[in-house]
């Protein structure tokens, strides 16, 4: 196997910080949306209102985890490079893997968070099918 080099985990920080940038752009939108829903729902009470907020909070809780398993995979790779500078190298190859898999799991929680976005959107459009039909 060769050697892990300093510029191995340093590769990973721009796409980590990328994706991070994601992330935090959907929680933003989640807040945003849960705000305007909230004062929505506060004038009508209507139980599709309540669903579409108890649909987001999943979202965010999802987006927090994703968040901090990108973070902490961020983290490994710091001490990564850490470990590979004080000549740590087994450490450091074991700290670089559990960041990979970290990074896995921040992804896996994505395709998840993707998966619920894209039903409630199905939803959205039968009720506008439904409407249209009245």
């Amino acid at each position: 196997m060769e050697a892990l080099t300093l510029t191995t985990p340093a590769l990973l920080f721009s796409a980590i910080s990328l994706i991070m940038l994601a992330y935090t752009n959907r929680f933003l939108a989640y807040a945003a949306i849960i705000r305007n829903l909230r004062d929505k729902y506060v004038k009508e009470q209507n139980v599709s209102i309540l669903r579409q907020i108890n649909n987001l909070k999943l979202r965010v809780k999802l987006t927090r985890y994703m968040q901090i398993s990108g973070i902490t995979s961020l983290l490994f790779c710091v001490l990564t490079m850490f470990l590979i500078y004080i000549d740590y190298n087994l450490v450091a190859v074991w700290a670089f893997g559990l960041g990979l898999l970290l990074l896995i799991v921040s992804l896996l929680f994505l395709i998840w968070e993707i998966q619920i976005s894209a039903k409630a959107l199905q939803l959205h459009l039968a009720d506008i099918e439904e409407l249209s039909k009245k």
